[in-house]
């Protein structure tokens, strides 16, 4: 039997990080209107975590199977009696957090109104509302004999009308209206005043059954299991993967419910009819006075004057410029001269799209293999693609359908790049495919040559605003060549192969870690100073909690910044006393992989796409890459610092599985640093630049000198001086 002493189940484990990111929707010390946001961010990963979490959990425990979680020996019934249970105290700690909100805005004049804190005159104003606009697309009906309940599409919200009969029967029945999608969530009675769509049909949506009475009514939203089994060998064979996708996503709105909300307590006759048409228990019924379906939030607070958005919002930030990347340098020089490095929010992710787009065009491209995950809607990063399959180049887009949530978007990219002559592959039987790899292959001269760019997050612009995430293109020819021989295993299905330099899931990544976990517990037991420093989304893995067990039991320090599911339990004497775990939730989403074997500047260090869960290092294709070029390696390890330091956003988990605030010594919140040097760095570069053109007679001057001596290989200022002279000369 396991040892369950210094482990903790994942669900609850998620429980509190979301518990954190709601803990962010009450911190006045955060901006207003970043505290909606927050709020409405707990509210969506709250309706993910029951679509796919409760979703699996339920469909265990209803087949009957005895699944034994592995980190509490939690049955998936008693799992999800505590997530239940957990969760009760989420919703009325959510109320109480929307309650304040709401008196917060007042303060600063933003109501979100109910229809009875309204005077006569703006009822007046939304009762036109709702016959004008409202009750003309409504879906309405009762519930009868000959009118069954209906089929309510996941998430969707409902008013529940109790009605009887105003003929002499009396006969009571149900009447249902759902609020419509295709109109915003709230109705503007000025310019800093709503109130809610549901709230309106709530109060006047009786009137559509005009021969009945209402006796009580309520609003409601149901959530539905959304974690869709992929059966890769359950389609026919006359489909491509694409259509059989097509086919599974819609099951979504229509599997079975997991978790009814309602707005205030229901009468016993209205609670019966919803349990028993919706197939739950009581216990998967939650009262919850502030809203349902939160992620309106964002497009109501860029609804508001423009002074009230400036206000209450982060001060603006744009990705800056990189200090090591030269504007009018072509890319692909550049990334042969030295190794590039792109850390996201802080610096913008252009450059690696313009080196795309110069691959697209060069006569010396004879490739580009790239692995995709997420995709912005408007991806440029597909459009460049999609160049150079025009222009003649072998394109071969390895296309992860089985994103979830992302799965329509990625149908549509994969089928316009196919269009346009790319090649596309839908990854593995069995295994996702979430690495981040794209493989630049170039001749010149008869020479083979390899552009090779790996990177933690996704090949996706609107992300790389918001979540912080790295980006390492590199010409090492040796990682070039495990890229290319990845890229071959991708095209024959071979999960087996063997790389040089790459760690490589599901076969040699857990192999790797065993390997550079061994030794620094080797050196633990040399007495010299061993270090294990680990940054990611989650850590739930067996198998590599067991490892890190062991090497902490031998004397190896190890410091853990896991933003979400954190299975470990740190502190625990004779398991995990030398494991400490933080924890930070801020402006920017966390979403590095970052690890970290040894100390200074002898370390060995490797950037990733895969967290330490089962999921990604055996059922997932992940790549993880070594990090040798001094600078980037130096950027990384000043990161790391920079994180772990913070003194703010942090919090520390304790052996009682509780996260606490550390001691706050220099007011220091990492992401602020980070956005700052980024700044500085840009302004530095922009600054030079301007000394470097004016010292040249301008830019154009600069770039004649450059091409008369174009074997010039210096870089930076006494490069172009010298250049500038021999241009004199001539």
């Amino acid at each position: 039997m396991k040892d369950i002493s210094y482990t903790q189940n994942r669900e609850l484990s998620w429980l509190k990080f979301n518990e954190r990111v709601l803990e962010e929707a009450s911190d006045k010390s955060v901006e207003l209107f970043e505290r909606l946001k927050f709020f409405s961010i707990f509210d969506t990963n709250f309706e993910e975590f029951f679509m796919v979490r409760v979703g699996s959990l339920t469909d265990l425990n209803d087949m009957k199977k005895k699944v034994i979680d592995n980190k509490s020996l939690m049955t998936a019934k008693e799992q999800l009696d505590a997530i239940m249970e957990h969760s009760k105290e989420l919703y009325e700690k959510k109320d109480c957090i929307f309650e304040d909100l709401r008196k917060d805005l007042e303060l600063e004049d933003v109501k979100i109104c109910k229809i009875s804190e309204l005077d006569e005159r703006e009822q007046k104003l939304v009762y036109y509302y709702f016959n004008s606009s409202i009750a003309p697309i409504l879906s309405f009906q009762i519930v009868d004999r000959v009118h069954p309940f209906p089929q309510i599409p996941n998430l969707a919200i409902v008013v529940l009308f109790q009605l009887v009969s105003q003929s002499k029967d009396k006969k009571q029945f149900m009447g249902l209206i759902q609020v419509p999608d295709k109109i915003k969530r709230y109705f503007k009675i000025s310019d800093t005043k709503v109130v809610l769509i549901e709230d309106i049909i709530k109060e006047f949506g009786q009137e559509i059954f005009d021969n009945y009475d209402c006796t009580s009514k309520n609003i409601i939203s149901v959530t539905r299991n959304a974690d869709i089994e992929y059966d890769d060998e359950d389609f026919e064979l006359d489909d491509d993967f694409r259509s059989y996708m097509k086919k599974m996503i819609k099951l979504r709105k229509r599997l079975r419910p997991v978790r009814l909300e309602i707005d205030e307590v229901p009468n016993d006759e209205v609670k019966e009819f919803l349990l028993k048409n919706l197939n739950l228990s009581e216990h998967r019924m939650f009262v919850t006075k502030s809203p349902m379906r939160c992620g309106f939030m964002f497009d109501f607070i860029y609804d508001m004057p423009e002074e009230f958005i400036e206000k209450n919002t982060y001060e603006p930030f744009s990705p800056q410029e990189s200090e090591i990347i030269e504007n009018n340098k072509s890319m692909m020089q550049q990334v042969y001269d030295r190794d590039l490095f792109l850390s996201f929010p802080y610096e913008s992710i252009d450059p690696f799209i313009k080196l795309l787009n110069e691959a697209a065009e060069d006569e010396s491209v004879l490739s580009i293999k790239i692995t995709i995950y997420r995709l912005a809607k408007n991806s440029e990063i597909t459009k460049a693609l999609i160049k150079a399959a025009e222009n003649g180049k072998e394109v071969v887009v390895l296309m992860e359908l089985r994103a979830r949530f992302d799965e329509e978007n990625n149908i549509l990219w994969s089928s316009r790049l196919e269009n346009a002559g790319c090649r596309i592959i839908y990854g593995f039987d069995h295994y996702k495919c979430h690495s981040k790899v794209c493989l630049i292959t170039t001749i010149k001269d008869s020479k083979i040559s390899y552009i090779t760019q790996i990177g933690t997050g996704n090949y996706n612009e609107k992300t790389s605003k918001l979540y912080t995430d790295f980006s390492y293109m590199t010409t090492n020819q040796e990682i070039g060549a495990d890229a290319k021989e990845l890229f071959d295993n991708f095209l024959i299905g071979n999960l087996d192969g063997e790389y040089k330099h790459l760690m490589v899931s599901p076969h040699s990544m857990q192999v790797g870690l065993d390997k550079l976990i061994n030794e620094q517990i080797e050196k633990a037991k040399s007495g010299e100073d061993a270090y294990i420093r680990l940054k990611m989304n989650s850590i739930s893995d067996r198998i590599l909690i067991d490892k890190l067990s062991e090497a902490s039991c031998e004397g190896v320090k190890i410091d853990l910044l896991v933003r979400g599911i954190c299975c470990i339990v740190p502190e625990v004497k004779g398991k995990t006393e030398n494991i400490s775990v933080y924890q930070i939730v801020g402006r920017f989403l966390e979403h590095h992989r970052v690890y970290q074997f040894g100390k200074n500047d002898d370390c060995k260090l490797y950037i990733s796409s895969a967290d330490f869960m089962t999921r990604n290092i055996r059922k997932r294709v992940e790549v993880a890459v070594p990090i040798y070029d001094e600078y980037v390696k130096s950027r990384i390890l000043k990161f790391l610092d920079c994180m772990f330091s913070d003194d703010v956003k942090i919090r520390r988990l304790k052996s009682d599985t509780n996260y606490v605030k550390v001691e706050n010594k220099e007011n220091k919140i990492a992401q602020e640093v980070l956005i700052e040097e980024a700044k500085k760095r840009a302004l530095n570069k922009n600054s030079e630049q301007h000394d470097d053109d004016r010292l040249l007679g301008g830019a154009s001057s600069a770039k004649k000198a450059d091409k008369k001596d174009s074997d010039t290989k210096e870089l930076g200022l006494w490069g172009k001086i010298k250049n500038f002279f021999k241009n004199l000369t001539h």
